[in-house]
């Protein structure tokens, strides 16, 4: 529940915030009454089928509600289904247009934000779209069977009160120019969905009632284990609201299912399916190979993007006590040789990850300004010297420094803290051996893992490798049960109160909370407090910088890698791609929300065209 989208934007007048889109920092890009994104067609024919696989962890379902926390929903499905009240662009950051909503006002002092209802937006059952089914579905998100992460980003929410039939109004703790795109991009259903014998069912036991949305997809055909099919409603009430304009074109969203990785490889090169994408460098590099890749069906597309780099990162969980000591943490990102790994294990398609706010003008630069400093100068002391210092940068093993040099180091640092060779171990004084579980849900990773834990044992430490399935690694991960895992967290151009839930103390101690590290930092609250209230950019650039030096000079997070484009394997002979992707899509949801089927290229049988 990371990450969630910035949708709806409006243009500023003295009085008050009032229009058909919010924009957070009071600037939009498209003026009222425009006919459609430029990155659309609209024209584009509707009908045909989009056939992929998904790439998140786990592979089959066992719930339609994508919103309580036990359990695994459909791939897609809370982005098929439900509507919001704001509709994201992909060619800007920070701004959002009306969906659900036709426009929205907020007062000067930022206390509140209103919404009034379009008349036509109905539900996939026929009923209008009601402020009351948006006041149902927040308090329902902030009741107690749901994702605790929705409980942080909406920690200013004080009420939603419902005005009038169709409007609809948030009233907040506090100014949070965030708050308006935050409560515009939740998703909305209706207050029927889970109702029993007329009366509802607790939220928690909503798990394969259909739901009840305002979306352009429908659930079709079902084969548990094997794969969903999404069908496009021919009555999508927004089919030609502007912001939905040449989006939706495919009649059938089917997404497979294949609890092997070796055998989904082949099914995509027997044209099982018509999308992938390739996460996997060596895949990339040596398996994107065979008849139909010759033939020019199959068309590897790499696309390249302006997202934020984001941060996959080591999880380093300091709740354990082995963890603890920063020192022996900064020792274990020193034994990462990632030039080695980028070299002979990635076909040099990386880039070191380097923070949290790679690719945005949030990245810390050189020494902190006036500005940073101000932030941080009251707690020098209590955060780490090095914020003072240079912006952080992850070890390297070219140019200046080597494996040995950053080795010779994290020997010193762990000798610094405790940890000294004895008996033929590294040992603390209480004679415990280092060790320490890497926890993941892949087996494949172990390869990856290899040449840290070869390093990490010329210092004397232990590193296992422990596979599990995907089912007790996510309850693991909910009850923040491992010791170091690893996780790609998404980045943001304009980060706010979804860092609370990654940073903040009060998350640290909630079960299925995004605090994975366990940080506990009265420095970090502030930060993030000063980051989410910022009621200007100049206000948000020291508070976003200051907070990356802080967290990245704790050594809570070991930076891994990332990539500037989506590598994506797609059927030529059956899809038709968009003339250019828009610079902050995300990959498959290009696609999905844009792309059409080639006229005359239906599946047939066998996945080929017929």
């Amino acid at each position: 529940m990371r990450g969630f989208p910035l949708l709806l934007a409006l243009a500023l007048s003295p009085a008050a915030w009032g229009a058909h889109g919010y924009a957070l920092w009071g600037e939009l890009k498209q003026p009222p009454g425009f006919p459609h994104f430029a990155y659309v067609n609209p024209q584009a024919p509707k009908g045909g089928e989009l056939r992929l696989v998904s790439n998140l962890r786990y592979s089959t379902f066992d719930k339609y509600n994508p919103f309580t926390i036990k359990g695994s929903p459909p791939a897609y499905l809370s982005g098929l289904m439900f509507d919001s009240l704001l509709s994201g662009a992909a060619d800007e950051v920070g701004a959002g247009y009306g969906l659900l909503a036709e426009d929205v006002e907020v007062p000067p002092d930022g206390l509140s934000a209103t919404f009034r209802l379009r008349r036509e937006a109905r539900f996939h059952n026929g009923d209008p779209v009601l402020a009351a089914d948006v006041k149902h579905s927040f308090d329902t998100l902030l009741g107690p069977h749901t994702s605790p992460a929705y409980k942080t980003v909406l920690e200013d929410l004080v009420a939603v009160e419902v005005v009038d039939e169709r409007t609809v109004r948030f009233r907040f703790k506090r100014k949070n120019r965030e708050m308006p795109l935050t409560v515009g991009g939740l998703p909305i259903f209706s207050r029927k969905w889970g109702m029993e014998n007329g009366k509802a069912k607790p939220f928690d036991q909503v798990v394969m009632d259909i739901p009840i949305g305002s979306g352009p997809y429908k659930i079709g055909p079902v084969r548990f284990g094997k794969d969903i099919t999404y069908v496009r409603d021919p009555n999508y009430w927004a089919r030609d609201v502007n912001v939905r304009r040449g989006t939706s074109n495919f009649d059938r969203i089917t997404v497979k299912i294949y609890t092997d990785p070796t055998a989904r490889l082949e099914a995509l090169k027997a044209g099982e399916f018509d999308l992938m994408r390739i996460n996997i460098s060596r895949d990339w590099a040596r398996q994107m190979t065979g008849r139909k890749f010759n033939s020019g069906e199959l068309v590897k597309g790499e696309f390249r993007h302006r997202l934020p780099a984001g941060f996959q990162s080591y999880i380093l969980n300091t709740r354990n006590p082995k963890l603890q000591d920063p020192r022996v943490r900064e020792a274990l990102a020193l034994a990462m040789d990632f030039e080695y790994m980028n070299r002979q294990l990635f076909y040099n398609a990386y880039q070191r990850v380097q923070g949290l706010f790679g690719n945005t003008d949030c990245k810390s630069q050189g020494t902190p300004g006036p500005e940073e400093l101000a932030l941080l100068e009251p707690w020098r002391g209590k955060v780490p010297d090095a914020v003072f210092g240079p912006a952080y940068e992850p070890p390297r093993t070219d140019g200046t420094s080597s494996l040995r040099d950053n080795l010779r180091k994290a020997a010193g640092l762990l000798k610094q803290a405790g940890w000294e060779v004895r008996d033929g171990a590294l040992r603390n004084a209480k004679g415990e051996s280092l060790v320490l579980e890497y926890l993941d849900s892949q087996e494949s990773g172990a390869r990856v893992m290899t040449p840290w834990m070869r390093n990490l044992g010329k210092l004397g430490i232990t590193l296992n490798y422990r596979p599990v399935d995907f089912a007790l690694y996510q309850q693991r991960l909910q009850k923040k049960e491992f010791e170091i895992i690893s996780l790609n967290i998404l980045g943001t151009h304009t980060p706010g109160q979804d860092y609370v839930d990654l940073f903040g103390s009060k998350a640290a101690d909630v079960e299925d909370s995004g605090n994975y590290t366990g940080i506990k930092s009265p420095a970090v609250d502030e930060l993030l407090r000063r980051m989410t209230s910022a009621d200007t950019r100049a206000e948000l650039l020291p508070a976003c910088r200051a907070l990356e030096r802080v967290v990245m000079y704790s050594h809570i997070l070991i930076p891994q890698w990332t990539a500037g484009t989506h590598r994506m394997v797609y059927n030529a002979w059956r899809l038709q791609p968009t003339p250019a992707m828009p610079p902050y899509s995300q990959g498959e949801a290009w696609v999905i929300d844009t792309w059409w089927a080639r006229p005359g290229r239906a599946a047939g049988p066998n996945g080929n065209p017929g």
